[in-house]
């Protein structure tokens, strides 16, 4: 397998780690482990961050395009009511 692959592997991988987190986090009642949990998605979303900046760069991975000011506006509104 070759590098950009497993890393690619590996940013799917951690996109489904931070959803399970943050569904953790919604429906812990206790403050301590919600503290945790919260620390522990903050570490993951950092190193993805990091690996998503390092894949950029040799050119693995490609983001999407930035919304234009109109997109941006319609999801606000949207969102809004």
């Amino acid at each position: 397998m070759q590098d950009k692959d497993m890393v690619n592997d590996v940013l799917e991988g951690l996109k489904g780690s931070l959803t399970d987190y943050a569904r953790a986090i919604s429906e812990s009642a206790n403050p301590q482990l919600r503290q945790t949990l919260t620390q522990v998605r903050n570490d993951c979303e950092m190193f993805q961050y990091q690996l998503a900046q390092t894949a950029m760069k040799k050119g693995w991975y490609t983001p999407a395009q930035p919304a234009s000011p109109q997109e941006i506006s319609q999801v606000r509104s949207a969102f809004q009511g």
